[in-house]
């Protein structure tokens, strides 16, 4: 298509991570004609005003809601390459493997996008294995992360000769190796090591702490690669970490892979070679003030720890390839100007986007058209019968009226992939833009989807 026209420890750290997040954003003027670039993501420049309209590369995006309708997410390919490439430019003197973490965003155009591109792709469920296989990915370059994999999933996976697992714990070595001897093979592992550093992020997206769920301790990783070098039915092929989501600082990452380091030289010592040195994703993005570090000061952190180790490096990138390419579009139903609070009713709601509601997240939020008129400062809620149904939070906003459009920036990693059909509402429609062309590359639900493979029917009583 074509337009044209232009714990306690966990609770403080929630309360620091919380003020970290509700800080004022630096605004010019009212601050919606202000630039939306990231010095380091050239994802966000593709969403810029020209005159008073909001555009995504060539794209107007009024004309695109007229065309559509709302709620939708958007994503520029633009933003999605150039991103993916400024990764593949931070470690071009380095081998290494870009594995997109799918978990982002799962779009099946998105997946092939990156496949063409390069990428291998991370995955944690034998649903995201059969995305990516559907993209026609090369299974030697999917890796296969999580704590609880099935033995379905794990059979799945063994079957397309998958790149390696990442275990996270001595069950699932246990589990992966009676697998793999029942068929008849051998299955690539890799150790998940959980270094216990603080990311500094959000509890709830933290990995790497001893208190988490994920990976295995420091202490018994040794003891667990010299079992899997005894196994006729285990290849050792690697060991990683992931300590988190939304990092902003390169410190604990250094951190982590300084622990990771020493244990890859004490098994060199053992003489049990590792090929592959997963260094997890958790980059983060800017969403309001944050300066997070770009790919190319990411890769420094990295390049002199891992220089002499003779490792192919993975990378498992996620929000920081997607997120600001994305947004979610939303039109005014109604304002309410209430005793205490003022509020902007959209027809989006936290199932379309659950991050505020969730995590407190911040996305800013701009209108379509700037028009001059004064300012508000108010809640954009949608209609979900729930008062944590919110996108914003006594937020400045102009005095924007019914009807009017609405852009709640940096949507594109873990905004439509983490959307329900709570109070039975259809997701949203999925658009990829493309310099002035765009395509619908996930159509909206209608009422039927949302019964599909329902039954009316009930047990008689007696």
């Amino acid at each position: 298509m074509r337009l044209t026209g232009g714990g306690l420890q966990q609770t403080r750290h929630l309360a620091s991570f919380m003020r970290r997040i509700r800080r004022p954003v630096r605004r010019t003027g009212v601050g919606f004609a202000a630039t939306m670039t990231d010095r380091h993501d050239p994802a966000a420049a593709q969403f810029r005003y020209r005159g008073n309209a909001l555009y995504c590369e060539r794209i107007q995006l009024t004309e695109l809601a007229r065309q559509v309708g709302t709620p939708f997410y958007l994503y520029s390919q633009n933003g999605l390459e150039q991103q993916f490439r400024s990764f593949e430019g931070a470690f071009d003197d380095t081998p290494h493997l870009i594995c997109y973490a799918v978990k982002a965003n799962s779009n099946l155009s998105i997946l092939s996008l990156f496949r063409r591109l390069g990428a291998g792709f991370d995955i944690v469920s034998g649903g995201e294995l059969m995305r990516a296989l559907r993209v026609r990915a090369d299974p030697r370059k999917i890796v296969f992360s999580g704590v609880g994999k099935t033995e379905d999933e794990i059979d799945f996976a063994l079957h397309h000769g998958i790149l390696q697992f990442n275990v996270e714990s001595e069950a699932e070595l246990q589990v992966l190796e009676a697998r793999a001897a029942t068929a008849r093979m051998i299955a690539p592992v890799a150790m998940r090591v959980n270094p216990d550093v603080n990311p500094k992020t959000h509890p709830y997206i933290a990995t790497g702490l001893a208190e988490n769920k994920f990976g295995i301790p420091v202490r018994c990783v040794l003891p667990l690669y010299r079992r899997a070098s005894r196994s006729p039915h285990l290849r050792v092929t690697g060991m990683g970490f992931h300590i988190g989501s939304q990092i902003i600082s390169t410190a604990p990452f250094v951190r982590a892979a300084k622990r990771v380091v020493e244990l890859v030289q004490t098994l060199r010592a053992s003489r049990i070679e590792l090929r592959y040195l997963d260094l997890g994703g958790g980059l983060g993005i800017t969403y309001g003030d944050e300066s997070p570090p770009g790919p190319a000061e990411y890769a420094r952190a990295f390049k002199n720890l891992v220089k002499d180790l003779g490792c192919t490096l993975i990378l498992e990138p996620g929000r920081a390839m997607v997120g600001n390419a994305g947004i979610l579009v939303t039109r005014v139903l109604l304002t309410k100007k209430g005793r205490a609070r003022n509020f902007v009713i959209v027809d989006a709601a936290m199932n379309d986007l659950i991050r505020p509601s969730l995590y407190g997240a911040y996305h800013r939020i701009r209108p379509l058209t700037l028009r001059g008129r004064r300012s508000w400062k108010a809640d954009v809620v949608g209609p979900v019968c729930e008062t944590g149904d919110f996108l914003a939070r006594d937020r400045v906003l102009p005095r924007v009226s019914a009807g009017e459009l609405l852009a709640v920036m940096s949507a594109g990693a873990y905004g439509f992939a983490l959307s329900s059909n709570y109070n039975s509402r259809p997701r949203a429609a999925e658009i990829l833009v493309h310099g002035d062309r765009f395509r619908i590359i996930r159509k909206r639900e209608t009422f039927r989807d949302l019964m599909r493979g329902e039954s009316a029917r009930y047990l008689p009583s007696g």
